[in-house]
């Protein structure tokens, strides 16, 4: 059953909610958080990319430059740019993509049961990552971003989550560069933060929707500091980490395509007839052209759009990892035919975010930089939930959540 409880959320005042948010840290490079944070000294980049306060080409990773993160969240609250709510509350956040909007409840999830499992993830973790996370949490003894979770659907919550966004939200913006609408809600009614976190002690599990490693860094450094603690209850702060937790029916994937440089040695005609084998190959001419179902896929390749589906046979429906589109695609085209083995490691492969559209993979093409991309179905939530729920997990480069949390809502002090 899944643990969940109200915290005092470190925000900032309304007037420079807009001065303060951010994109996450793990979407764009060092460079650019320096440009977007040019000229305002209220933004978030200057904790979470604290490298920008030092000369271009210092590494990220310096030890200083975690000091200056934990520097720069005190300094903040001292002028007043963060500050801590004065009662534990529930909070909801909105974001508005393309007309839809997906309403998430902020908590705080329990450590215990990420390390036992009640909450699920769906991709593998690389130490690398997970370290650099948890020396950001331990030197600002902070979640500063928020994980982003996924739950069953719920009618006694989506009822509460109602009630509250029909009032005025304490935030509304726009965000600069995709133009996505947030907005932000304070649950502090008692009767309320009791129904939801009774609702949550009901649910078998939770689910990683995007965040694997700052969860994976937020639960262990948790663990350690319970370790560390002598007096240690099980009731500190430290127990929890900050997520926003979204209906799973609400949530949008969006598809994460691939482009390779090279064909294998093969020829354009030589590269079609081998698809044959395995697959429908059909011709769509110079029109862009999107996969429309599971187990169809779109590929560019000289000028020219084809649709693949993949044969019957060549996939099992009643395996969770092997009905994935990705599976297939992996095994039984960049492997099989163009020999690449490792998704995460061998360079004549990049992947593209179907946010940028299919229009990217062309351009991609046509300048000469890559030779072929292939475009996929997006994953469905139930796919990824029967993936978690099967302790199986996702090959690399799968889903792709849009829109991303905006950082700089709302911080959870571990103390």
């Amino acid at each position: 059953m899944a643990i969940i409880k109200p915290f005092k959320g470190i925000r900032p005042p309304k007037e420079f909610v807009e001065q303060v948010e951010s994109r996450p840290y793990d979407v764009l490079n060092s460079e650019e958080a320096r440009k977007e944070a040019e000229g305002n000294e209220k933004s978030l980049y200057h904790i979470i990319k604290p490298e920008i306060d030092f000369p271009e080409g210092t590494d990220e990773h310096d030890p200083r430059v975690y000091d200056k993160a934990a520097e720069n969240f005190q300094k903040f609250q001292d002028k007043g740019w963060l500050v801590q709510d004065t009662k534990e509350n529930y909070y909801i956040y909105a974001q508005t993509m393309n007309g839809k909007t997906q309403y998430g409840l902020v908590v705080c999830a329990y450590v215990e049961d990420y390390l036992n499992g009640v909450i699920k993830k769906h991709e593998l973790t690389r130490r690398d990552k997970e370290e650099d996370r948890m020396k950001h949490v331990r030197v600002n003894n902070a979640n500063i971003e928020p994980v982003f979770f996924a739950y069953p659907d719920n009618a006694k919550l989506d009822e509460i989550v109602a009630r509250y966004a029909a009032q005025e939200p304490v935030y509304d913006f726009i965000a600069p560069i995709d133009g996505f609408g947030h907005k932000f809600w304070i649950i502090d009614k008692e009767e309320d933060i009791q129904a939801i976190t009774k609702e949550f002690a009901a649910m078998p599990s939770l689910y990683i929707a995007d965040g694997h490693h700052r969860s994976a860094a937020a639960a262990l450094v948790g663990a350690e500091k319970a370790k560390q603690n002598p007096n240690h209850r099980g009731d500190e702060e430290y127990n929890y980490f900050m997520a926003v937790c979204f209906p799973a029916n609400q949530l949008t994937i969006i598809d994460y395509n691939r482009v390779v440089k090279d064909l294998n040695g093969l020829t354009a005609a030589q590269f079609l007839d081998a698809l044959r084998e395995n697959f429908v190959v059909e011709e769509k001419g110079a029109e862009i052209y999107k996969p429309n179902k599971l187990h169809n896929f779109s590929l560019y390749l000289e000028g020219k759009w084809y649709s693949l589906t993949a044969k019957e046979g060549t996939y099992d429906d009643n395996d969770p990892i092997g009905v994935l589109d990705v599976t297939i695609s992996s095994n039984l085209i960049l492997d099989k035919i163009l020999g690449i083995k490792d998704l995460r490691s061998d360079k004549r492969i990049d992947f593209v975010g179907g946010i940028r559209g299919l229009g990217e993979l062309k351009r991609r093409v046509d300048s000469g930089e890559m030779k072929v991309a292939l475009a996929l179905y997006p994953v469905t939530m139930k796919q990824i939930m029967d993936i978690a729920d099967t302790g199986n997990i996702m090959p690399p480069k799968t889903t792709w959540f849009e829109p991303k949390l905006r950082s700089g809502l709302i911080i959870h002090k571990l103390s």
